[in-house]
């Protein structure tokens, strides 16, 4: 049975490829999933300033052990000063940069392609490059970054004392607003109020079990702001996905074992909690919650039990 139909980074695949030089060179060469060490004498040469700020425990969805952010003030490109940049290394791999301040013309004045448009965002999808030209900000990750949705996440780093550790909200549950069974009309007004901001979505019908999803960015869960698809069938919330990377693995599953105790079934790409209603995703990163009634029938006709 097919579990879930996938929405956003199927632009990935979508949109044609150009062929332009990678956006992230224009830091002095730089390149994605390069060492903290390669990246900083990079920068240094062309920054104001640079700063690294080292994080114990991490939180960022793509880092298994070590957390790490170089923070760059009046950094200079051949097509303009960017104002500040961040650039976030998970196990020593440069995996998100984010930029600031004179963005919009440093990135696109000598680019052939044309961007697409998604909510607030210019992509292009072949840089991995997104913009939001309101907010004067620019994003460039890697592929597993954009499954998590992490263009939409604001590095507080950028906008921080750039020698402090941010301190993080307890937020070692499943979010209780997100219950299955509650109606659209309930709902709603929650997930908006729990969320950065939303944007609503009608099903293609390929799921029999939902017509409607609310994509909400910004949900808190494991101290890391998510992207959660929450979607509705006949009206009612039956299937919840929380966006999340394959580095926290083990850290989701101490916390879903916390919560829910041991699961109760195991294979190569699931472990299942709490009779069947909540699932770690580990082919493809996510938390699964569901409906108690759907989740039983997914007991039997998908998982074979």
């Amino acid at each position: 049975m097919k579990l879930k139909q996938k929405f956003i980074i199927s632009l990935f695949f979508a949109l044609p490829m150009v062929l332009c030089a990678q956006a992230e060179m224009i830091f002095n060469d730089t390149q994605l999933n390069e060492s903290l060490e390669t990246v900083t004498k990079k920068l240094k040469d062309i920054s104001e300033t640079t700063n690294v700020i080292s994080i114990d425990n991490p939180s960022f969805p793509l880092a298994k052990t070590k957390e790490e952010h170089l923070v760059c003030s009046k950094i200079k490109t051949k097509h303009g000063i960017i104002e500040k940049a961040v650039f976030t290394f998970a196990d020593n791999k440069l995996s998100y940069i984010e930029a600031k301040g004179n963005v919009f013309n440093t990135f696109t004045e000598t680019r052939n392609d044309t961007a697409r448009t998604y909510i607030d965002y210019d992509v292009y999808v072949k840089d991995k490059l997104f913009l939001n030209k309101k907010k004067d900000i620019a994003w460039i990750i890697t592929k597993e970054a954009m499954h998590t949705n992490l263009f939409t996440w604001e590095n507080p780093y950028l906008n921080f004392p750039s020698t402090t550790e941010i301190e993080s909200n307890d937020s070692s549950k499943i979010p209780p607003f997100l219950k299955t069974g509650k109606t659209l009309n309930e709902l709603k007004p929650v997930l908006e109020a729990n969320s950065k901001f939303i944007n609503i979505e009608e099903l293609d019908g390929s799921d029999p079990n939902a017509q409607l999803q609310i994509n909400c960015f910004g949900v808190d869960y494991l101290e890391f702001p998510r992207k959660v698809e929450a979607r509705f069938g006949d009206n009612k919330l039956n299937v919840v996905w929380i966006l999340t990377g394959k580095g926290e693995e083990d850290r989701i599953r101490k916390a879903l074992t916390n919560q829910y105790g041991d699961p109760i079934f195991v294979n190569d790409a699931w472990e299942i909690f709490n009779n069947w209603q909540v699932g770690l995703r580990k082919d493809k990163p996510e938390v699964l919650l569901i409906k108690k009634e759907l989740g039983l029938e997914y007991k039997t006709t998908y998982f074979k039990q």
